[in-house]
């Protein structure tokens, strides 16, 4: 029996009707939703599904992103397209069962038995030989060797004019057929278990029972019943929340224009979030020990949820989905970079915000989140190898965004650096800069350092501000550099101190040129005299474009050399500058620890390499956006635990389907159906013509093998 392709025939008077049975009971239409299925499911892996849109912007752009949110792509899995090719697809594989099932039935039951002898003369595999022995006596000894062998036998006697003939009709292999129909069933029920397990429930809810997505804010208790769903809904999937230390029994379904809440009929306490980590930062086991109380009964029960190790209460499956930050609290050290600012501490929780203000500037620091645990690789890196979204790679984005060019290959150095904290500036106008810092100096390249980091999207990395320590390992000896630098009294006592120092006694006139020189350069540096008058560097229809102007650090003595001194002179007009520059902010620094009654650095090998990074960070800093950083001072560490929790009918049903579509492709792959006729006519006394055809399903060398094997056996013929 062979498998039809073509679709369901049925007699109706509607031509139309009858082509959409023919095309819905068809494999090649099945085919072709099971490749646009394949193709849908390619799309949802590798797009981020139920992101926030914002995040779809960020990465294809405002139009695509249109586009591909009106097509459903962001969550193909609940869309309407998908959902009606799943339904489409049950429909036309269950017509091709119902168009084979009965053909495949009786194939299997029948033995086939009445093939002609001529026939036997058209198969592949075919033999013939005379037996010295009856007819009679040939079957019945063929017979008993096939079903010695796991053959199905039948003998039928047929009347010919030479006398009594026998055939042996015999089969093995049938369950191929078994196979098709438990392939294409598998198909079926997985659908079917999807469409269950899908959100047409929750759609149908929001169709004709009233319910509506929620997009305000409040407390959860707050929620009207119209945004909510009961607690006996039949299927859902969605996501729970829970604090250290707290209780739960509302869920929440994202749906692409807001929030559906689902009632629990009981209540999740979290006693005890764990976590372990490998060596690379990446979590090796997080769990749960959690506390069910049930509504109805009061009964509470006890229970631990990992990853794979679900627990289940009234038919719902609570499942260990992520962890998240369940509201720690932090104290942060607000640090003056790029304008004179007193330094403050301030309080929050992490998902909260303060107001900041400072005369008109208005500001709010929101804190979203804190990490206890930094694994950071200092040594080279692959760049080719996949990067983990929950690791930052320090090395290759300090290297890559500071300027360093030195790249190598050795093996990962991974190093746990301790906490950090991630906050949002936002100002008036609603645009916010993200903050990255880091809680502890580590040592990059032979010093030590604090990693400052921000970035303006979320798309983008982020890019690091490295502070030097002092020798008490804090950044306090460059604050108050920085300080220093933007009190012109400061300024002027540093250029006479390095005036003095760099002059030989009796030479007043290069003293005082060199006090200018030195004037002017620390000015240039500190941003507090023009760079120079704006020149533009090109014209555009009649537009002038001007480089942007430098408020002070290295970019603005370099636009002072470019503009006001010839090229020729400019190589060893720069290297003087800088000497000057660098002498005037060490005494700077020896001015400010005067002042803060610190004793004076003495010149050392530490010394040097402290002020050679400080030179760098201190021209960086006019490029810092915020007029301040925050520093994390200490913290209180609360966890949470992310719950998916899910009422799944169909779960069973997909599994079942899973069992059956492995049992179908096992059959149809490995176990061959073949058919073996062999024809006994009488040719003299007792001596019998034989001819022997073998069938198979798959052309191999195995049936080539067992044919000649059968042949020896059957027919007596020499191998």
């Amino acid at each position: 029996m062979t498998v039809s392709t073509q679709g369901l025939h049925i007699r109706t008077s509607s031509r139309i009707v009858s082509e959409t049975v023919e095309l819905l009971s068809s494999m090649r239409f099945s085919i072709s939703l099971l490749t646009v299925i394949c193709i849908a499911s390619v799309i949802g892996t590798v797009v981020k599904q139920h992101e926030p849109v914002n995040n779809y912007v960020n990465q294809f752009g405002p139009f695509w992103a249109d586009v591909f949110a009106s097509a459903n792509l962001f969550s193909v899995y609940s869309a309407w397209w998908f959902l009606l090719i799943l339904a489409f697809l049950v429909t036309s594989t269950s017509l091709c069962i119902a168009r084979n099932t009965p053909k495949i039935l009786a194939d299997f039951k029948a033995y086939k038995e009445n093939i002609r002898e001529q026939s036997l003369k058209a198969f592949p595999h075919r033999a013939e030989s005379t037996l010295v022995e009856t007819p009679q006596t040939a079957a019945n000894r063929i017979g008993q060797t096939l079903l010695g062998s796991g053959w199905k036998v039948k003998l039928q006697s047929r009347d010919t004019p030479q006398g009594q003939g026998w055939m042996v009709a015999a089969k093995t292999g049938a369950a191929n057929k078994i196979g098709y129909l438990a392939a294409h069933s598998a198909i079926v029920l997985v659908c079917i278990g999807g469409l269950l397990d899908g959100d047409l429930m929750v759609r149908a809810q929001t169709w004709f029972n009233g319910k509506s997505a929620f997009t305000g804010g409040g407390l959860i208790a707050d929620v009207p019943a119209q945004h909510r769903l009961s607690s006996s809904n039949p299927t859902f999937r969605a996501n729970l929340l829970v604090t250290e230390g707290t209780t739960a029994s509302t869920a929440i379904l994202a749906q692409p224009n807001g929030v559906l809440l689902q009632d629990l009929p009981f209540s999740v306490e979290l006693k005890k979030f764990i976590v372990e980590y490998y060596e690379t930062g990446m979590p090796k086991l997080f769990a749960s020990d959690i506390v069910i109380t049930d509504f109805e009964t009061g009964e509470k029960k006890e229970a631990r949820v990992e990853v794979n190790h679900p627990a289940s209460h009234r038919g719902i499956n609570i499942y260990q989905s992520s962890f998240d930050d369940g509201g720690s609290r932090v104290k942060l050290q607000a640090v003056p970079l790029n304008r004179p600012t007193r330094p403050f501490e301030i309080e929050g929780t992490i998902g909260s915000s303060s107001a900041l203000s400072n005369g008109d500037d208005k500001m709010v620091l929101e804190y979203t989140g804190l990490r206890t645990i930094n694994v950071e690789n200092f040594a080279g890196v692959n760049p080719a190898a996949g990067v983990d979204v929950r690791k930052v790679d320090l090395r290759s984005s300090i290297e890559s965004r500071l300027g360093s060019g030195h790249k190598t290959t050795t093996e990962k150095t991974l190093r746990n650096v301790g906490p950090s904290i991630t906050y949002k500036l936002r100002d008036a106008a609603g645009q916010a800069v993200e903050y990255h810092n880091y809680m502890l100096p580590m040592d990059i390249e032979g010093a030590r350092m604090y990693l400052l980091g921000l970035r303006e999207t979320p798309s983008d990395p982020f890019r690091y501000l490295r502070i030097p320590v002092d020798e008490n390992d804090s950044m306090d000896g460059f604050v108050r550099l920085r300080a220093a630098l933007d009190d012109p009294q400061m300024r002027e006592l540093a250029v006479r101190r390095y005036a003095v120092t760099a002059v030989e006694d009796g030479r007043p006139e290069l003293a005082e040129a060199l006090v200018a020189s030195a004037t002017r350069a620390l000015a240039l540096f500190a941003g507090a005299e023009p760079a120079a008058r704006i020149t533009p560097v090109a014209e555009v229809n009649g537009v002038a474009i001007t480089k942007p102007r430098v408020q002070g650090g290295l970019q603005a003595v370099s636009n002072f050399l470019e503009t006001n001194v010839p090229q020729a002179e400019r190589e060893r007009a720069s290297e003087v500058l800088v000497r000057i520059l660098n002498g005037t902010l060490f005494e700077l620094l020896q001015v400010s620890r005067e002042r803060a009654g610190v004793p004076p650095l003495e010149r050392n090998d530490a010394t040097q390499q402290f002020m050679t990074q400080a030179v760098i960070s201190l021209s960086d800093t006019f490029f810092y956006p915020a007029p301040m950083t925050f520093q994390l001072k200490d913290f209180t560490h609360v966890q949470a635990s992310v719950f998916q929790v899910a009422r799944a009918p169909g779960q069973n049903i997909v599994y079942l389907g899973c069992l059956l579509l492995i049992v179908g492709v096992f059959a149809m792959l490995y176990v061959r159906e073949r058919r073996l006729w062999v024809w006994l006519s009488p040719s003299g006394e007792h001596a019998s013509q034989a001819s022997m055809a073998l069938s198979s399903n798959r052309k191999t060398m195995e049936a080539d093998r067992e044919f000649e094997l059968l042949k020896t056996q059957l027919l007596k013929v020499p191998a």
